[in-house]
């Protein structure tokens, strides 16, 4: 195909995502207030609870079987890599532009979580559809992107509860402990010496919030020094790492961990793997066909219920700016431009070492999952713990307005690839 035509194809999903986009955006207005704080808080709710799991359950029970989860294996591989490298990326990023502290948590969220949810299903159904398509059938193809892009959320989903969440909760519990103490280093002492000092990052996590355990809990679970007859011993490293990631995985959140949408991608690879259950409840015959066909039902409205948030969400950032310059530019270049050109030579390394297949439309969104903005459930980290809110916001306006750019151009480039 010609580059015009697949930049035309590439074009109109992201068109489509701005059109709803600005129809939230104004449904929040004051005047309007149709998706104010309340509506937005109820809308937010019934698309986490209802909509989502029933995508997650239709897509994936009536495309996955045994034999597709050999070609699926790399995805997840694939999104954890994602936010390794936006994790490193990060990490400089603020060393270079010298962030404030209480912000490291925010920065790295915004550049390792990707919007892997509805920004996929709204792109690669729309890609389908169009007549100039380079993944054939549009039937096909959506049922396989939609599958596809339906795992993705779910598995950026935990991810994003499970290592996002211990990071921004480690930086946030931090910085509530520089304000209380006037004091940014911590440190041990025992018998009057000054221990030594813990790594950074075990030591943030070692702080107490409001949500879980207080350090008094594990007042015993962790030992710097410990003196003996002989004088003072060190405690092995191997015994320090064990130590931390112990208290690190007490971090994470099980409950958002295990999210509905979670839930329903269980669900929805059972149903397909296991033969008598799919029997039961996919295909034209089967008796139990009506609960497939209920949920595609309710998992029809994902789609614009979460774009019309997004566009509610981003109200907030148009009012308030509080971040600089230099930060925003580089939080945008880490994910449009550095992260898309690392997922080239990822995915095709990966096919080229026989662990993607030969699906084009799978290459395409494996390399789709580097060049999307960042995640809005960032934003809802930083409001869990009321740690740069305002900030999130004013990031999340403008990364997600430079998206409209980037993805369009990052599409047609990887339509051209695999293609």
């Amino acid at each position: 195909m010609e580059f015009l035509d697949l930049f035309i194809v590439a074009l109109m999903p992201v068109l489509k995502t701005l059109l709803i986009t600005a129809v939230g955006l104004l449904l929040a207005i004051d005047r309007i207030g149709l998706l104010g704080p309340e509506g937005r808080h109820h809308l937010n709710n019934i698309v986490f609870f209802v909509f989502t799991p029933a995508l997650m359950v239709s897509n994936l029970s009536e495309t996955i079987t045994f034999s597709s989860m050999v070609t699926l294996w790399f995805m997840p591989v694939n999104i954890l890599l994602t936010f390794i490298i936006g994790s490193v990326l990060a990490w400089i990023l603020v060393k270079i532009t010298r962030t404030p502290k209480h912000l490291h948590g925010l920065v790295i969220g915004c550049c390792s979580a990707g919007n892997l949810g509805n920004l996929l299903l709204i792109i690669v159904p729309a890609v389908c559809d169009e007549t100039n398509s380079p993944f054939g059938d549009s039937s096909t193809c959506s049922t396989y992107g939609e599958a596809y892009a339906s795992l993705s959320m779910a598995v950026g989903a935990i991810y994003i509860w499970s290592y996002v969440y211990m990071i921004m909760r480690v930086y946030a519990n931090n910085s509530i402990k520089d304000v209380n103490t006037h004091d940014s280093t911590i440190s041990i002492t025992l018998s009057g010496e000054s221990a030594e000092t813990f790594p950074e990052t075990c030591t943030e996590s070692l702080l107490p919030s409001r949500d879980c355990p207080s350090s008094d809990d594990h007042s015993d679970q962790v030992e710097l020094t410990h003196t003996t007859s002989g004088g003072k011993e060190k405690v092995s490293v191997l015994n320090q790492i064990i130590q931390c990631i112990k208290m690190s995985a007490g971090q994470i959140n099980l409950k958002m961990l295990f999210a509905p949408s979670t839930i329903g991608v269980i669900a929805g690879f059972m149903i397909g793997i296991i033969s008598p259950i799919r029997t039961l409840m996919i295909g034209d015959n089967a008796p139990l066909r009506v609960i497939i066909s209920s949920a595609s039902l309710l998992g029809e409205a994902t789609i614009p219920s979460m774009t019309l948030i997004v566009g509610a969400n981003l109200l907030k950032g148009l009012r308030r700016s509080e971040v600089g310059v230099l930060l925003v530019v580089g939080v945008i270049v880490v994910r449009y431009i550095i992260l898309p050109l690392l997922g080239v030579v990822i995915v095709k390394a990966a096919h080229s070492w026989g662990m993607v297949g030969s699906s084009s439309l799978y290459q395409f969104i494996l390399m789709l999952q580097y060049a999307l903005p960042p995640a809005m459930s960032v934003g809802t980290i930083t409001q869990l713990f009321e740690a740069g809110e305002s900030e999130c916001s004013v990031i999340m306006l403008w990364t997600y307005a430079v998206a409209s750019f980037s993805l369009t151009l990052w599409s047609t480039f990887y339509m051209w690839i695999v293609s």
